[in-house]
């Protein structure tokens, strides 16, 4: 009988071997048998991978490197006819406050920051010594008056004497020419003559002194023609009380906002001593700095593209007003009347910046978006001129790219109410 067991140590009988042999006949030979042809299919396998992926690389790379002369292109193209910059900043005019006035303030009407108008009260200055200085040149108008009217009877009793005067002069000569001839034939004496010929005299000088008595009082009143000097210079101190008085309220000269403020009530403002400023919102510009390789596509009247760094997102616009014509330059300077230059042996020459102003149009959105002065800029400049596609890339570039690169050419519309812009 065969021994039969569970155990590992199990001996199996010659049947249970004889239908292992079988079953590995069936199942692995096979298996066995194929494997050279499975590894010559695992060998080739990767070669053909490695083929595919080297023509894609190569593929990829060509690509790569037509793309970059595409942008490189495009990138030229851009530059060449949209100049910009990045160093540019927002700017607005600059209105320091200042009393005409000496005095102590009494009343601030604005804070820090504050948005004003054209004539809204900034602060006042203590009025009462102006009013008061302003009621005696009223006074002193009212005095100077008088003493044209008490001038003016003078001179009508000084030409009253002038006329007694000269009737009594008319009198002497009538006489002396009546008993001059009288002398011969002994009807007068030679006294009497000499007596008339003496109250001739006296009479011209009456005259005389009547005359000028006449001309001192007239110069006394200050009338030229029609004005009276007097009152002229009474009426000059009156009206510049009078603006005195008006200094003391210190208004708004522009539409602006309010910045650097640095006073207070009881402060005592100097005349011509600034106390804040007011930043103009009437004209606001920008100053972009350009290299001096890129003014050659620059004139005054080209549109701009301004983008703030605050409102990356929004385009704004401009007007190129102009360029600047200098720099300073501090390594060149004078001797006699000829320049100076300090040698140099650099071997990198940076271009250097010269600064254009653009005048900006208003922004479209002054609640969300306002302009405030300093803030960073770009300007793209859009040149007029058109650059043409040059004849040697136009094989290389599809129709569809070459129309699209004429878009580029188009200059924007320039909105005829936009300030600094020309037609």
């Amino acid at each position: 009988m065969d021994r039969q067991s569970t155990g590992l140590g199990a001996v199996r009988t010659p049947e249970s071997a004889g239908v292992l042999l079988r079953v590995f006949e069936l199942h692995a030979w096979p298996v066995a048998a194929d494997l050279p042809h499975m590894s010559q299919s695992i060998a080739m396998s990767p070669n053909k991978t490695d083929a595919m992926k080297s023509a894609a690389g190569r593929s990829f790379s060509i690509g790569m490197v037509a793309l970059s002369f595409v942008l490189s292109f495009l990138t030229w193209w851009e530059l060449d006819i949209r100049p910009r910059t990045d160093d540019a900043y927002l700017r607005a005019n600059i209105v320091g406050i200042a009393a005409n006035v000496s005095g102590y303030v009494t009343e601030l009407n604005v804070v820090d920051n504050q948005a004003v108008k054209v004539g809204d009260l900034l602060f006042r200055v203590d009025v009462r010594p102006y009013q008061a200085a302003l009621d005696l040149a009223v006074a002193n108008l009212g005095y100077v008056d008088l003493e044209i009217q008490a001038l003016e009877d003078v001179i009508r009793e000084k030409e009253a004497d002038l006329i007694a005067a000269e009737a009594r002069a008319e009198y002497n000569v009538s006489y002396l020419a009546r008993i001059e001839p009288l002398l011969p034939r002994q009807f007068v004496t030679p006294d009497q003559v000499d007596a008339a010929k003496r109250n001739v005299r006296a009479s011209e000088a009456e005259v005389a002194q009547a005359k000028a008595a006449i001309a001192s009082a007239k110069a006394n009143l200050g009338q030229i023609g029609d004005l009276n000097v007097r009152r002229m210079r009474a009426q000059a101190e009156v009206l510049e009380q009078q603006l005195n008085v008006g200094y003391c309220e210190v208004r708004s000269p522009v539409n602006g906002y309010v910045t650097n403020f640095n006073i207070s009530v009881g402060q005592f403002a100097q005349m011509g001593q600034q106390q804040f400023a007011l930043v103009d919102t009437s004209n606001w510009y920008l100053l972009a700095n350009y290299q001096e390789t890129d003014l050659r596509g620059i004139e005054p009247g080209m549109a701009v593209d301004v983008y703030l760094m605050a409102y990356p997102l929004t385009r704004f616009s401009g007007t190129v007003q102009g360029v600047s014509w200098a720099l300073y330059n501090s390594d060149q300077g004078s001797d006699g009347v000829l320049p100076t230059v300090s040698p140099t042996l650099d071997w990198v020459r940076l271009a250097q910046r010269f600064p254009v102003r653009i005048v900006m149009d208003p922004t479209p959105d002054p609640i969300k978006q306002p302009y405030r002065m300093g803030a960073t800029a770009t300007a793209i400049v859009c040149s007029r001129d058109k650059r043409e596609v040059p004849d040697i890339l136009k094989p290389l570039l599809p129709d569809a790219l070459e129309r699209w690169l004429d878009t580029l050419n188009t200059r924007p519309t320039r909105t005829p109410s936009s300030p600094g812009r020309t037609p």
